[in-house]
């Protein structure tokens, strides 16, 4: 399983009158940190992109857990937690640089034609990706515990 980590420096902008970290901004970190993922596999997005495919959020989870605020460091951890050639769901855990986890969360896509929003197989566009999701996903913990 290959694991994206991707420094933030939380803004003042990303605060709410509280000086916590708007929670919506974690839809941004959790963004950042696939692209970061998708890259450390050696992908772009804006290269399915130009092809007619775009990969829409079909579903987000987000679990806040401990507060970020003005002048943080944030560190946001990303892998792929399932994927089946049709639908990827990427996992996130964003901490806090005394390593208390700040927020985690799961955000599920499928890869549809840019014309008509009709589902797509990665493997047959995209076959390098295909495989490289293969490789680098999270186990199932059956998987994990076989020898």
């Amino acid at each position: 399983m290959l694991v994206a980590q991707k420094e933030i420096e939380v803004r003042y902008a990303e605060t709410d009158q509280m000086g916590v970290v708007y929670h919506a901004n974690y839809l941004v970190w959790m963004e950042i940190g696939r692209t970061s993922l998708i890259e450390e596999m050696g992908f772009k997005y804006t290269d399915m992109e130009e092809e007619g495919i775009l990969a829409p959020v079909m579903d987000i989870n987000i679990s806040y857990k401990s507060p970020a605020k003005y002048g943080d460091d944030v560190t946001v951890h990303t892998w792929i937690d399932h994927y089946d050639g049709l639908r990827t769901h990427y996992g996130y855990e964003i901490l806090l640089a005394d390593g208390k986890v700040a927020a985690t969360g799961l955000s599920k896509h499928v890869c549809v034609k840019k014309d008509n929003f009709r589902p797509v197989l990665i493997r047959k566009y995209f076959p390098e990706w295909h495989e490289a999701c293969k490789k680098y996903k999270k186990l199932s913990d059956m998987q994990e515990t076989r020898p």
